[in-house]
């Protein structure tokens, strides 16, 4: 009961993100989507090193001076994934025109929500492999550290529910229920890359620390190729600066306090 409450938190906070559409009328302003882009970088790179990269080099602890191999090899696999995912995806970024991957006839709506989702494959992978090293017993992951990944997840997972419903609805020209609906299935892809991570435990196990990092660095490419551009464009602000600040200290937070 735990894992399964433990892999749906963060889908249930991209649904209550989505559900925004409902009680807000207007789009969000730039300035709102940037903070929120600086917050959810801020979640993922704090996730990525205190629940995914630092209990990987930890699990290879065997290997003396060795012990950051599977960190960094996992870490570079990771982000070479989300490279290849990226380029085989058709999928279109908020306040872009040209869509990235390869042609597709797709709607402008569907191909925002793969983008999203795209962003969301990697933290169904981490939080699978967390609590799947959880279970192992072997990694000295306890059930609050997985639940702290998960919240600090759920919780950027929030502003990106209301990223993707509340431009559809305006600008798609959609219902608020079908941005609602699209906003939602935009994150169904975790507990479900959650739940095969985890189903497969048993085999993945001696792997784990490379797992661990591979989500970390899948994580850090969304950072990188995505939420920082995100916050920085427009007009010259800091505020994408001062909510990554604000991000990484409340998922540092959540790690150390619950882990």
């Amino acid at each position: 009961m735990e894992v399964f409450l433990g892999i749906l938190i963060p889908f249930l906070g991209t649904a209550l993100g989505a559900a925004c559409v409902f009680f807000m009328k207007k789009s969000l302003g730039d300035l709102i989507q940037r903070s929120l882009a600086g917050f959810a970088a801020g979640v993922m790179v704090a996730a990525s090193v205190w629940s995914l990269l630092i209990p990987s080099m930890d699990m290879a602890a065997g290997m003396g001076r060795l012990a950051f191999v599977p960190a960094a090899a996992g870490m570079l696999l990771g982000m070479v994934f989300l490279l290849g995912m990226d380029r085989v995806i058709p999928h279109l970024h908020l306040g872009t025109q040209e869509a990235e991957g390869p042609k597709t006839s797709l709607k402008k709506t569907t191909m925002l929500v793969l983008a999203v989702t795209l962003h969301n494959i990697p933290e169904g992978m981490a939080v699978g492999v967390v609590f799947a090293g959880m279970l192992s017993g072997s990694t000295g992951i306890t059930v609050a550290g997985a639940f702290s990944l998960a919240i600090g997840i759920a919780i950027q997972n929030f502003p990106e529910g209301a990223i993707i419903s509340m431009p559809l609805k305006s600008e798609g020209q959609m219902s608020r229920k079908k941005a609602f609906l699209y906003g939602t299935l935009s994150g169904v892809v975790e507990p479900v890359g959650a739940a095969l991570t985890i189903a497969l435990a048993s085999v993945i196990d001696p792997f784990l620390p490379y797992l661990l990092s591979f989500a970390a660095g899948a994580m850090l490419y969304v950072v990188v190729e995505e939420l920082i551009p995100e916050m920085s464009q427009g007009r010259h602000s800091n505020i994408g600066t001062v909510f990554f600040a604000v991000g990484f200290s409340v998922m540092m937070v959540l790690d150390v306090a619950l882990g």
